[in-house]
């Protein structure tokens, strides 16, 4: 199995970006719609990391530079389900750490009902530091993780 190519995403990858968001977990269950998806998406504030694996989009990754105290932070993540268990996810997460070389840590939250993407996110070096009840949706957390990126 060859690595996927991660790059920016294009203007016209988008609406692909959204369908995906919003017709999977964890969004249908946080409420989001296509809309909501795409402005999200569309957002300036985000660099939008596209994987492909050859011509096929495999999945996405949505990047706020300074989104937790200066730190970058990972908005959202999805993988089309083609391409799950073919370590799309794991690349998106990878190409997400090196985006910004001079960043010294990187966070991510991930809601409780998500255990397989909490999963990978420790198995990837994740570490939970805060948990936020309730706070899209009652009866779930959010969980605040954090890694500390190795720089040389």
């Amino acid at each position: 199995m060859t690595a996927p190519t991660i790059d920016l995403a294009l203007d016209t990858d988008f609406e692909w970006c959204a369908q995906l968001m919003s017709t999977n977990d964890p969004w249908l269950t946080l409420g989001r719609d296509f809309e909501t998806c795409l402005v999200r998406c569309r957002g300036p504030e985000f660099v939008v990391l596209l994987a492909r694996n050859g011509e096929q989009r495999a999945g996405f990754l949505l990047l706020h530079p300074t989104g937790v105290a200066g730190s970058p932070y990972i908005a959202a993540i999805a993988v089309s389900a083609a391409a799950r268990g073919q370590g799309v996810g794991s690349a998106l997460l990878a190409a997400a750490e090196r985006w910004f070389p001079a960043a010294r840590h990187i966070f991510l939250c991930v809601s409780s009902f998500n255990t397989r993407a909490k999963k990978l996110y420790e198995l990837r070096g994740y570490v939970q530091v805060g948990e936020l009840p309730d706070y899209v949706i009652a009866g779930a957390s959010e969980f605040i993780m954090h890694k500390r990126l190795e720089r040389p």
